[in-house]
């Protein structure tokens, strides 16, 4: 399943009166292209001690403002209860971040997602792959061992949402693990109103989902009175639904969740923005050797060392050559969250020590994105290529 002869970037500085500039209009390329490394990855020379020393940032979790605990959700459950609407025990258990069980036999694309059967995120999977086997697990962090422990080829996980922005625990967790963005999905989110069969929507009192998805309906829910409860994801939400039996209590979820799990749909698009895309990330165990015959999009993360715009001249080395900037993510480092800075009279000032995450609209095919790296590395203590892949312009 792995891909052979991935190649390795590997940087050689070169002098010239302007450090940086000179390769503008030069075809002499200053980057080694490698394809007899299996790793491809690019990294400032001594840093490799402080990219190890690096633990990515937690990430809060959401609190949705007048919704009812999770605690809730039991209470519920306690109240009434009734036979599934459909055997859910024939649908696939979600995998955790200690299942070691065997993969396939290579016979379909194995991809993990986080959820369970029926969340936008195994509908991205399917987007990716209309053939593939999809495989759940219960954490973002099981989906990324299960392509590192080879029980899946690949992994398609959400990085952000065009409403509620982005998903900070998977930046994260791309730092943390060593697989590699092969490509991307752009997912039209459409919400769906979900009751038991015969249900109307007017008959409902309480609604189960993701608290993401909940304030992207907040409108709908508001107009209908309805109390909303917090759910670990919408599949979830629709399955603790059907099992329940409660006729009183719905879920905002997809329609393929809808189908899955035997409910009705109430009601379609209750989204309070109709532009509501989710991008998600196509994570593999090795790169793809990127082209030049379509769109690419390369990802990058970095920090820097410490000096007066220091920033500014970081991303001016992508302006320079022509590159257009698509993202922009910046995250605290943990375990240096601050930087000392001796100051003017008062001694000296704390700030932030983050690191930046990019995303830039060039191939690493092309000599500017290597020239742009290049000059980056100038100012950069830690600099490492994600991913050079395809650009996915169809939501």
């Amino acid at each position: 399943m792995a891909v052979k002869g991935a190649p390795t970037w590997s940087y050689a500085k070169t002098p010239c009166s302007h450090p940086g500039i000179s390769d503008l209009g030069s075809t002499r390329s200053g980057l080694a292209f490698n394809l007899s490394f299996r790793k491809w990855e690019c990294c400032c020379l001594g840093v490799a001690s402080a990219q190890r020393a690096i633990t990515p940032v937690e990430d809060e979790k959401p609190n949705l403002t007048g919704a009812e605990s999770s605690g809730a959700i039991q209470r519920i459950e306690d109240n009434e209860s009734s036979g599934f609407h459909k055997d859910m025990n024939l649908l696939p258990k979600p995998l955790t971040a200690n299942d070691l069980s065997s993969p396939s036999d290579g016979s379909k694309v194995r991809v993990a997602y986080q959820g369970l059967p029926g969340a936008y995120s195994e509908d991205a999977a399917l987007k990716a792959y209309p053939k593939c086997e999809t495989v759940p697990c219960d954490q973002f962090e099981a989906a990324f061992k299960a392509v590192e422990l080879w029980l899946v080829d690949k992994a398609v996980l959400p990085i952000e949402n065009s409403v509620g922005g982005s998903i900070h625990r998977n930046y994260d967790l791309l730092l943390r693990h060593r697989l590699h963005i092969v490509g991307e999905v752009q997912l039209q989110v459409n919400h769906c109103l979900l009751g038991l069969p015969g249900v109307t929507k007017e008959e409902l009192k309480r609604v189960l989902s993701h608290p993401q998805a909940l304030a992207q309906c907040e409108m709908t829910l508001s107009s209908l009175g309805i109390v909303r409860i917090n759910a670990d994801d919408s599949a979830l939400a629709a399955q603790m639904v059907a099992s329940t039996g409660l006729r009183n209590t719905g879920a905002v979820a997809s329609a393929r969740a809808a189908k899955i799990y035997g409910l009705d749909i109430l009601a379609e698009k209750i989204q309070d923005d109709d532009d509501n895309i989710t991008r998600f990330l196509i994570l593999a165990r090795e790169p793809i050797i990127p082209g030049t015959d379509r769109p690419y999009k390369t990802s990058v993360v970095f920090t820097l060392e410490e000096g007066p715009g220091v920033l500014f001249k970081a991303l001016a080395v992508f302006a320079l050559r022509g590159i257009n900037l698509t993202k922009i993510e910046s995250r605290p480092q943990r375990q240096r969250p601050l930087r000392v800075v001796d100051d003017s009279n008062e001694g000296s000032a704390k700030y932030f020590d983050y690191l930046f995450y990019i995303d830039f609209e060039a191939s690493m095919a092309e000599p500017r994105a290597q020239y742009a790296l290049g000059h980056l590395q100038e100012f950069a203590r830690f600099l490492r290529v994600l991913g050079s892949y395809p650009m996915d312009t169809i939501p």
